[in-house]
């Protein structure tokens, strides 16, 4: 029964949505301890990971959702429509003051 608390904490880390304390804090318990780092701040890196990973999987969320072509690449009707004339802007007038 020696694995039944790590079951529990397991099951809790998932019911709670933290993935990423459920991957870590094992690997960040060890580094702690080799470290001699007080339970605080082994919570601390724990809770930055959390962050730091839901902030990732936040802006792919919204880039997946926004739709965007990873590249875009104007067209050459824009590119003859957007500037009058010749398609080069006019340098010859200054601005005013």
């Amino acid at each position: 029964m020696a694995d039944a608390p790590q079951l529990l904490l397991d099951h809790h880390l998932k019911t709670l949505k933290l993935p990423t304390f459920l991957h870590e804090y094992a690997k960040q318990a060890r580094l702690s301890a080799d470290e001699g780092v007080d339970h605080i701040a082994y919570l601390a890196r724990l809770a930055e990971l959390e962050l730091i990973d839901r902030e990732r999987r936040l802006v792919e969320r919204r880039i997946k959702q926004a739709r965007c072509p990873a590249v875009k690449q104007p067209s050459s009707r824009a590119r003859k429509h957007a500037l009058p004339g010749n398609g080069r802007a006019s340098t010859s007038r200054p601005f005013p003051a």
